[in-house]
């Protein structure tokens, strides 16, 4: 719940185009709102200063389609992550102008190119099978309103990639690395600037990767200053993270 959101109840009352009872209702929705299946969590805006962002992996279609019906609501823009096409489907019939980041797996509801940016963050990929969870956290971070660059395929197999982007990103104010195969390049990258570094392992790589285990504890054991982890496949959490650094 929002701030606008509050102003256009108080100013709907003023004009007589909403009847105070009504405006009460209204109200009583702030803590949350129980539509059965689960409880919707309106307060979260006015807690953390973001709507909840829906995870919408293993829930059915027709529920997480409901779940952005109600939160659009009263917040300007709502976002679902590892969405599939099938969920994106049924968000649509409910909200035609919602929009599928099929690469990020995202769904976005309103403009997220009309908020203001501020800072800068620089999303960076170790190799093209991390682009899905890189994507993930640049839609997340542009959401969330930090100017946002991408800079992919820079991964520790060909360094000299990494070199001949350096200088752009020496003026990140933070930087989220998506690594998978043995998850070196924050670690390299650690040893190299004076910022901010959240690690994001990917399940990309081979047998031995384990889904990603092996290059989440080479992030956790590396030797490098300045750097945080997030769990396998977050680039959402890594881009939150990087929000409130960037701010």
């Amino acid at each position: 719940m929002n701030k606008e959101y509050l102003t256009k109840l108080l100013n709907d009352v003023k004009s007589g185009e909403l009847e105070i009872d009504n405006a009460i209702e209204k109200l009583k929705t702030l803590p949350f709102e129980d539509i059965d299946f689960c409880k919707v969590d309106h307060h979260r805006a006015i807690r953390q200063g973001v709507p909840e962002v829906i995870f919408c992996k293993g829930k059915a279609p027709q529920h997480t389609a409901k779940i952005f019906e109600k939160l659009i609501t009263v917040n300007p823009i709502v976002l679902g992550t590892k969405a599939d096409a099938v969920t994106f489907e049924e968000v649509k019939k409910l909200i035609p102008h919602a929009v599928y980041h099929s690469s990020a797996q995202i769904i976005t509801v309103g403009d997220i190119d009309s908020i203001p940016k501020k800072g800068n963050i620089i999303v960076v990929s170790a190799g093209t099978a991390d682009i899905p969870i890189a994507d993930e956290a640049y839609i997340v971070s542009l959401a969330l309103g930090n100017n946002t660059e991408r800079v992919y395929d820079i991964g520790v197999a060909g360094i000299h990639r990494l070199f001949a982007s350096l200088d752009k990103l020496c003026s990140a104010n933070v930087l989220i690395v998506v690594a998978g195969m043995e998850g070196a390049l924050p670690s390299v990258l650690g040893g190299l600037v004076d910022i901010p570094i959240i690690a994001v392992p990917t399940s990309v790589g081979y047998g031995a990767n384990f889904n990603g285990l092996s290059a989440l504890l080479t992030m956790l054991n590396s030797c490098a200053s300045g750097i945080t982890v997030v769990n396998i496949d977050n680039g959402f959490g890594a881009a939150y993270f990087a929000s409130m650094i960037n701010k």
